[in-house]
């Protein structure tokens, strides 16, 4: 088991598809808290209700990543460390967006005057979304999960037909 990758089971054109949805609702969540402290500066509303859009689209991005991180997450075998931070990885995660619900939900009324509590809960939240695209690196950059088969420096695009392979003397292209 040691030296073995676990590749993504969800792929669009070769690339797995959990990880290229997470930049979204990362930036859309982590840039509502940067908008809600312009807001607490100038107290112009306008920006908390920027805040408030962007908490919606970034739940909502979040909640289609975690679907294919699920579906990653359970090819990975059990009783390996990566099966445990992966399960750590989507538990902060599923937190994270839970809370970001919770205060998306107190500013519902409100959007232009949120007030401290659902700003508070959204600086907590980056914070848990910090730890899960930490434990996300570790993953893939420790672990080896979602790394293809053969990765090596000069394997050839996953959008050409050619296979991915290694010899005893380094990387080589399967014809």
């Amino acid at each position: 088991m040691e030296g073995e990758l676990v590749e993504s089971k969800a792929k669009i054109m070769g690339h797995p598809i959990h990880p290229i949805l997470i930049p979204f609702p990362l930036g859309l969540l982590s840039t509502s808290v940067v908008f809600d402290v312009v807001y607490l500066i100038t107290g112009n509303g306008k920006w908390s209700e920027i805040s408030f859009w962007m908490i919606a689209a970034g739940v909502i991005g979040g909640l289609a990543a975690a679907v294919f991180g699920l579906i990653d997450w359970l090819a990975i075998p059990s009783g390996t460390r990566a099966k445990a931070v992966g399960m750590w990885h989507g538990a902060t995660n599923v937190v994270m967006v839970t809370i970001f619900i919770v205060g998306w939900l107190l500013r519902a009324d409100a959007p232009g005057d949120p007030g401290i509590v659902a700003i508070v809960l959204s600086i907590v939240a980056v914070g848990l979304a910090s730890l899960g695209g930490f434990l996300g690196g570790e993953l893939v950059v420790r672990l080896g999960v979602g790394v293809a088969e053969g990765a090596h420096l000069n394997a050839p695009s996953s959008l050409s037909e050619r296979a991915v392979g290694r010899s005893s003397t380094g990387p080589r292209r399967e014809e």
